[in-house]
């Protein structure tokens, strides 16, 4: 789907054939959500009821409160000490290159005095702090921040300081880091496309992800409307419950036991 990932068309050649072959000689084709289930039915030939979708699960420590010490840790170690607006990760191919970005800074809309906001993509993030500078005046660098790799333990402390949590991917086969972000109990904004409205369901604000205008409206309704924040939280409390380790230990369980029938029957 993303040839770009390649270094070269034989490359390509080579990953479509051996996916496919595989497919077809596989008893079962798990996959992580029916998004991803859709695209397999897209490029491979593989029968529909052969492809069993279960989905991916989050570490359990963002479902816990971080320990104060930790949180003071983390602000020190980054130099925290202003109200996040945005936490961001690194662009990818699956991303619009500087969408986030765009719809981040101070003239993409409106902001509240101390707006606090957190988005990331996979441990590799950006921080941007709430600025002084009039709303029409461009964040100046010192207000983004490249973090480089995060351990989950400092991932977990990152979610909860956030105000809101940002993911404008184009394309994702599952979206692990928003379920993080809901299990963390912070409002998340992500895109309307690929798996991520199956994921977030009705715990996001889903946006465009091609639309600027579409991202920086999510945002400032997540930090101005507090009903709506609220019910963001409830609702993401609810949605990682069919994400979590033991659900999807038995999901694979059953996947291998109709495995064996299939075997059994050939």
């Amino acid at each position: 789907m993303f040839p770009q990932y390649l270094p070269n068309r034989l490359s390509l050649a080579y990953a479509r054939t051996s996916i496919s072959l595989a497919a077809r000689r596989a008893t079962r084709v798990l996959t992580v959500s029916e998004s991803s289930k859709r695209d397999i039915l897209r490029f491979v030939d593989v029968p529909p009821a052969n492809i069993d979708v279960i989905y991916n699960s989050y570490d359990e420590r963002f479902g816990v409160e971080p320990k104060e010490e930790d949180v003071v840790r983390v602000r020190e170690r980054y130099q925290l000490h202003d109200p996040l607006r945005a936490l961001r990760g690194q662009r990818e191919a699956a991303q619009e290159p500087g969408a986030a970005d765009r719809g981040l800074s101070p003239g993409a809309r409106p902001r509240p005095r101390s707006p606090q906001a957190g988005a990331h993509r996979r441990r590799h993030l950006q921080v941007h702090r709430a600025s002084p500078s009039r709303p029409s005046a461009p964040a100046p660098p010192s207000y983004v921040r490249f973090l480089g790799y995060l351990p989950e333990e400092t991932l977990a402390v990152m979610y909860r300081l956030a105000g809101v949590f940002v993911f404008p991917s184009l394309y994702e086969g599952f979206g692990l880091p928003p379920l993080e972000a809901m299990a963390s109990g912070t409002p998340v904004v992500t895109s309307n496309v690929s798996s991520l409205p199956e994921v977030a369901g009705d715990a996001a604000v889903l946006v465009d992800p091609y639309d600027t205008r579409a991202i920086a409206d999510g945002i400032y309704r997540v930090l101005t409307d507090q009903r709506l924040r609220a019910e963001l939280k409830r609702a993401g409390s609810r949605a990682p419950a069919s994400s979590r380790g033991n659900r999807r230990c038995g999901a694979c369980a059953r996947s291998t036991d109709r495995s064996r029938d299939d075997d059994a029957r050939h």
